[in-house]
C-alpha cells in the first residue's frame, strides 16, 4: 500500500485498526501497518504471503474463515470475518478484519484491501452474557425458595417422559404431595418458619427417588411432584412410602397440626402405561384425585389407584 502523502500514513499508523494490503496476483502483502507487531507479536517484515495470514488464525477458525474469504473475493464481494488469530507466544486475540475487494476494469479481483480490529473484548462480553442468559434459563426453571425445580419445568419434564412412556409402551407414575395444615402452620409459626419448613421438605423428599430420570419438583405452594418413569404401581408405592416417611422422621415440630405433633404429608400416586386415546393432563387429574382422597381419608397417608 502507498499512501498519496506522509499525512495519510500517519493517521493509518495512528490508529488502532491494522490496515493492509494484498495483492490479488502474487498473494503477497503490499503493506501492513506496524500496530501489528504490538496487537500478535509478529513484525510487518513477517506478513509476507497471505500463506503467513493463514497460518496465524486458529486451528478451529482456520478452514471456515480462509474458504470464506476467498470465495467472497473471487466474487469481487466486500465482506468480514471475525476469528483467533495467533500471537507470537501461543495465545490469541479475537480479530475482525473488513475486507474490500479492489476490482479491474473485467470485474476480476486485482487486490484486497482491508483492516483488522480487536475485538477480543467485545467477545468476552458476548461470551458472558451468553452464560448469563444461560443462568437466568437455568434459574428460570428452578423454585426461588426451595431451589428444587418448578412447575415450569415439572410441566416440560412430563412432557417428554409422556411421550416416552406412549412411544415405549412403559409405565409411568407420578406422585403429587402435600404438606398436611401448612396454612394453620404458617398462622402459627410464621411465614419465615413456613418458609424454612418448606425448605427443609423439599430438601429431605429429593432423596426419596434415587433414580437418573426420577424429576422431583415444587408444584406450587405446599405441593411438590415425582415424576418415576418406567416405574410400576408397586414400585411408586414404595417411593411414595420413603416420601412420608422421611419427612415424618424429619420431626418438624407442628403444634397445629390434627393428626400429628410434627409435620407430615397426604400422598396420591397413580400410574399410566399411556396409549394414543390417553391425556396427559387427564392423567394429572387423576393424580390430584388421589391425593384429594388421601385428603379425606384423614391426611398423612397414601392414596393410590383402586
Amino acid at each position: 500500500m502507498e499512501p498519496d502523502s506522509a499525512v495519510y500514513k500517519t493517521l493509518l499508523e495512528s490508529t488502532k485498526a491494522i490496515p493492509w494490503k494484498i495483492d490479488w496476483s502474487t498473494m503477497q502483502f503490499a503493506y501492513i501497518g506496524p500496530q501489528i507487531e504490538e496487537l500478535l507479536g509478529w513484525t510487518p517484515e513477517s506478513w509476507v504471503t497471505a500463506e503467513d495470514w493463514a497460518m496465524r488464525i486458529h486451528a478451529e477458525d482456520r478452514e471456515a474463515v480462509v474458504n470464506f474469504c476467498i470465495s467472497q473475493s473471487k466474487s469481487g464481494i466486500d465482506h468480514e470475518a471475525d476469528y483467533r488469530a495467533l500471537t507470537r507466544d501461543g495465545e490469541h486475540v479475537w480479530i475482525r478484519d473488513v475486507v474490500h475487494v479492489v476490482r479491474n476494469p473485467d470485474g476480476s479481483p486485482n487486490a484486497l484491501i482491508g483492516f483488522m480490529f480487536d475485538i477480543t473484548e467485545r467477545k468476552k462480553t458476548e461470551a458472558r452474557l451468553i452464560e448469563l442468559q444461560k443462568e437466568l434459563e437455568a434459574l428460570s426453571y428452578r423454585d426461588g425458595l426451595t431451589n428444587v425445580a418448578n412447575r415450569r419445568m415439572f410441566d416440560s419434564a412430563l412432557e417428554v417422559e409422556w411421550a416416552n412412556a406412549l412411544n415405549n409402551r412403559t409405565p409411568l407414575s407420578l406422585i403429587m404431595l402435600d404438606i398436611d395444615y401448612f396454612k394453620q402452620y404458617n398462622d402459627h409459626y410464621g411465614h419465615i418458619r413456613g418458609d424454612e419448613c418448606l425448605k427443609k421438605v423439599a430438601e429431605v423428599l429429593t432423596k426419596a427417588a434415587t433414580r437418573t430420570r426420577d424429576f422431583f419438583a415444587r408444584y406450587g405452594g405446599e405441593e411438590f411432584v415425582l415424576i418415576l418413569p418406567e416405574a410400576d404401581a408397586k414400585a411408586a408405592l414404595q417411593v411414595a412410602q420413603r416420601c412420608r416417611k422421611l419427612v415424618q422422621d424429619e420431626a418438624i415440630p407442628h403444634e397445629k397440626s390434627q393428626v400429628a405433633d410434627v409435620v407430615t404429608i397426604s400422598v396420591g400416586v397413580s400410574t399410566i402405561v399411556p396409549s394414543a386415546q390417553d391425556h396427559r393432563i387427564a392423567f394429572m387429574e387423576r393424580v390430584d384425585q388421589r391425593l384429594y382422597k388421601a385428603k379425606q381419608l384423614g391426611r398423612n397417608c397414601i392414596a393410590v389407584d383402586e
